[in-house]
């Protein structure tokens, strides 16, 4: 049984089509990325799979259970972390807590010691009894990731899951998640702007654009679809003249002690030896390019197409049809 089975799926809001033909799989305990730009349908595709809004069309099984008909069930099994918290500020963080295990219909005897845990872990513990409107903006995120987590669900939707966080506690919450998906075997489906939770928590990343699927494979596969391009990295003994780093290759940034060149994938090896040659070079490492870049090249195409295709659009000439 496919932890999650998307066939054909699509959504229309009155003459906007948000999502069209989307079609993949995802195997019971992977972690892959959900990304594309703003208003790719993200947020839209996500809704469907987790029994928020009914497809216009198409199909999804999410753990067994369509989203078309199965929604009581498929509620039990998905948890759905959103990027804005959601919780009843007014109520403590236990009655918040207590609320949605009621929801869920848990034993709360059995549920709370668990909640607990996960409170202690994420340095909430001793404030379950405060209202979580005195909370910052992390301690909410914190928990509503408790939230999400409450009745152990076996497909988990995380949209943006340390925004908020500080970088300790964001590098604790990947942590986090990766346990959980290991020891529970979940299937965790991350979106998120913040390419460094993507990098090292997604080996598949799907990426949607205009409401299709535009990618899906590995993300390696997909840096180097992008920007085939490397970096050699070097940090030196002594300063170096900028004309010295041309020579080996393009100069993307340096300073006094180092200096990042990008190279031709084919050109790597003669740069790095002719680097070791020729450098006071006191390490070196060859990379690929930032994620960060990768993302915001593809995007910025995938908006200059859509921004060329309506400037085509609008310049078509205009037929009037002639009655009579």
């Amino acid at each position: 049984m496919s932890g999650i089975r998307v066939e054909g799926l699509g959504k229309r809001f009155g003459a906007r089509t948000a999502v069209r033909g989307l079609s993949f799989e995802v195997r019971p305990g992977e972690v892959f990325g959900l990304l594309g730009p703003n208003g790719a349908g993200k947020t839209t595709t996500v809704r469907m799979l987790t029994g928020l809004l009914q497809p216009s069309e198409g199909e999804a099984h999410v753990w067994g259970h369509s989203v078309r008909t199965d929604g009581e069930a498929l509620r039990r099994t998905v948890g759905l972390l959103t990027e804005q918290p959601g919780l009843y500020e007014r109520l403590s963080a236990r009655d918040n807590l207590r609320f949605f295990m009621k929801l869920h219909e848990l034993d709360e005897r059995k549920a709370w010691p668990r909640a607990l845990a996960w409170l202690e872990r994420f340095g909430l513990g001793g404030r379950e009894d405060e209202p979580c409107g005195g909370f910052s903006k992390g301690m909410r995120q914190k928990l509503a990731i408790v939230r999400t987590l409450v009745h152990e669900p076996q497909v988990i939707f995380l949209d943006e899951p340390t925004i908020g966080l500080d970088v300790s506690m964001q590098a604790t919450m990947r942590a986090f998640i990766k346990s959980y998906n290991e020891r529970h075997g979940a299937t965790l489906i991350l979106t998120s702007h913040y390419m460094d939770d993507v990098a090292a928590l997604c080996p598949r990343v799907i990426v949607i654009d205009k409401g299709q699927l535009s990618y899906d494979g590995g993300l390696e596969a997909l840096v180097q679809r992008v920007r085939p391009e490397k970096r050699v990295v070097l940090r030196l003994s002594k300063p170096v003249d900028t004309a010295d780093l041309a020579v080996l290759g393009k100069v993307v940034t340096r300073d006094a002690m180092s200096a990042v060149l990008q190279v031709s994938q084919e050109a790597v090896n003669a740069t790095v030896s002719r680097a070791l040659s020729s450098l006071p070079v006191l390490d070196l490492t060859v990379e690929n390019a930032p994620l960060e870049e990768v993302m915001s090249e593809l995007f910025a195409e995938s908006k200059a197409h859509r921004v060329a295709a309506a400037a085509a659009a609008a310049a078509e000439p205009k037929t009037t049809a002639v009655v009579g």
